[in-house]
């Protein structure tokens, strides 16, 4: 076979799926591998909605793309970079620095899949006739959804898989809270004594044990100040041992010891003033009272590894949510904490007046190998792709370096002739606005489905995120991406677009019903999901159209990058205080703030510069 002119079959698929892998690990897998990894949603919304930044700046570079080298040379040599990096995260994943390891890595990951983007797409026009771009244009689209429904899908199932399969198996503990139940009170944790059971001491795996099995409660309001001095006792033994680290509190002077930044102060205060209004409190109390409480004992029954941290998470699974955990749901224990307990405190809602029950549960995996392995699984794919591409991509004669001198001239003139557009202002307004809630809402949907929920998630396990939120999600939002396009093309986008900027904004309600809910029906969890993501496939398609809509011109490859640059942009900034405002306020009000930021994203539809045939079939 002539190696100029391969068939499309051959590379198509295969490169527009290796299109797709790294971007959803940047910015969805990588948000759900650091909430398993205990990291702050603060933390995680900040850091990975920086990953959008090489998108942002995207068309920038491209003009080094076409200058040095081949687009064929990029493709292979981006997805031989990748497979290296994917290699790093797998390596880094166990170290204790891990955070800011992986960090650096997926920074190099987003880098080079931008450049691989921009390769890519330009290797398909020249790759392929005209006749045969309009033909292929929706193979590369289904192959790039495959590939996200396997990184946010598939891989985070099997993430799951090997978390659930790695551990040190379930452990259930019975929560009973009654009138006439025994008083509960605090003791040394090095006082407790745990039963010995014989069928774990019989084997040589490490198992976590805990005591008591069946936690009674008495039912009965307490002083709360008692209550908030027992549970500062037992935080305070926590991490005096390691089983949890201490949170950073913001400084109010900088190292060199001059006063903080202005800007220092003001976040500081906003945060104050927002945990004063919406904050969370550490206790259930009734005016001067609190419910009672009581505690669960963990320790394991070995010493880990040297450099192995075995993870604990506890937490309510069913039964009554006058029930809840008040303190760290996640401990950790190493070789140098293994034989002394960890304290988990359960308190009991001061309204209670009759007896109730709940089912807790202590789950622990080896996380951190988990990651690795999955990590590891996409080093070798990237491997197999560099190595494929290298050898099936075909050579077409028009894919040499450009001209740098007739580039960057080319380059800046359009760059200007964008800047230089009608209605420019209400452009970017829209392009910057119109996904304001979605970008907030993306970066905390995974974390909110994953925590405990004493901290107002709703508890799914890494592989039941994988599944409706990866899987089953992602199916929705295709659906509603293809009904979006369908019916566009009958009547123009000036027609749909009030519909499909209800469509992306309104079934973001669902996460308010589901946060206020913490419903454990996952038939509910996941047509919830669906909904919202159908409605945001749905109206993305407005988002989509009205980008190549104000490309159109001389220019419109370039402006149309230009314009993706903003969508970016658009996700970046929200998405880096999301998390910070989510630790704040909890999930229930940050949900409701969702719903608060989707007015201006549906105001910027009445601005919004649209031929009114734009999108229309043309009559013959």
């Amino acid at each position: 076979m002539n190696n100029k002119k391969r068939n499309p079959w051959l590379w198509i698929p295969s490169l527009y799926y290796a299109e797709g892998l790294p971007y959803i690990v940047a910015m969805t897998v990588s948000v759900i591998m650091y909430k398993r990894l205990g990291i702050s949603n603060t933390d995680i919304a900040l850091y990975t909605s920086w990953l959008y930044l090489p998108w942002v700046i995207k068309p920038f570079w491209s003009p080094f793309v076409d200058i040095i080298k081949t687009k064929r040379w990029w493709i292979v040599t981006t997805q031989l970079i990748l497979g290296v990096v994917f290699a790093g995260v797998a390596f880094t994943i166990p170290v204790s620095d891990f955070f800011q390891y992986t960090l650096a890595f997926f920074w190099l990951m987003a880098f080079s899949s931008a450049t691989h983007d921009i390769a890519a797409d330009g290797f398909y026009m020249l790759g392929l006739s005209q006749h045969d771009q309009a033909w292929f244009v929706g193979i590369r689209s289904t192959f790039y959804r495959i590939a996200m429904i396997t990184g946010q899908g598939l891989l985070v199932i099997f993430a799951g898989h090997l978390e659930s399969t790695t551990g040190l198996g379930k452990a259930e503990i019975t929560v009973i809270a009654e009138p006439l139940g025994s008083q509960t009170r605090l003791v040394n944790p090095l006082e407790i004594s745990f039963k010995d059971d014989v069928a774990q001491l019989s084997t040589a795996e490490i198992v976590v044990q805990y005591t008591p099995e069946i936690v009674t409660i008495q039912a009965k309001k307490q002083a709360k100040h008692e209550i908030d001095s027992l549970i500062h006792q037992a935080n305070s033994w926590n991490v005096i041992n390691g089983h949890i680290a201490p949170e950073t509190e913001l400084k109010n002077r900088s190292k060199n010891g001059n006063l903080a930044s202005f800007w220092d102060e003001t976040v500081e205060n906003l945060e104050s003033v927002l945990r004063r209004l919406f904050g969370k409190t550490d206790t259930k109390s009734v005016g001067e009272y609190a419910g009672n409480i009581g505690a669960v004992y963990f320790k394991l029954s070995g010493s880990p590894g040297v450099n192995e941290e075995i993870i604990v998470n506890f937490g309510r699974i069913s039964g009554d949510k006058s029930l809840s955990l008040v303190n760290d749901s996640r401990f950790i224990f190493t070789s140098k904490n293994w034989n002394v307990p960890a304290v988990a405190i359960i308190q009991a809602d001061p309204k209670l007046v009759s007896k109730t029950s709940a089912l807790f549960s202590a789950q622990s995996g080896n996380i951190h190998l988990a990651w690795s392995i999955t990590f590891a699984i996409l080093c070798l794919m990237f491997i197999i792709f560099f190595f494929y591409h290298r050898f099936i991509l075909p050579r077409p004669d028009s894919d040499t370096a450009s001209a740098k001198k007739e580039l960057f001239s080319e380059f800046i003139r359009t760059f200007i002739l964008f800047f230089k557009k009608k209605n420019l202002g209400s452009i970017l307004t829209f392009l910057l606005l119109f996904r304001f809630a979605e970008a907030q809402l993306i970066k905390l949907a995974a974390p909110f489905l994953l925590d405990a929920q004493e901290t107002g998630g709703l508890s799914l396990t890494t592989g039941d995120v994988g599944l409706v939120y990866g899987t089953i999600g992602l199916i929705a939002l295709t659906f509603g991406g293809l009904l979006g396009g369908f019916l566009a093309a009958r009547h123009g986008l000036k027609y749909w677009l009030w519909p499909m900027a209800l469509a992306i904004n309104i079934p973001d309600v669902v996460y308010v019903v589901l946060s206020f809910t913490q419903t454990d029906n996952f038939f509910i969890i996941y047509s919830a999901v669906a909904l919202e993501q159908f409605g945001y496939g749905f109206g993305f398609t407005a988002y989509m159209l009205f980008m190549i809509h104000v490309s159109e011109g001389e220019h419109k490859t370039a402006h149309f990058a230009l314009t993706t640059a903003f969508m970016a942009l658009g996700m970046m900034i929200p998405g880096m205080f999301s998390g910070w405002l989510q630790d704040i306020i909890g999930y229930q009000n940050f949900f409701l703030w969702v719903m608060i930021c989707t007015i201006p994203a549906m105001l910027v539809v009445k601005i919004a510069p649209v031929d009114p045939n734009f999108g229309k079939k043309e009559s013959i």
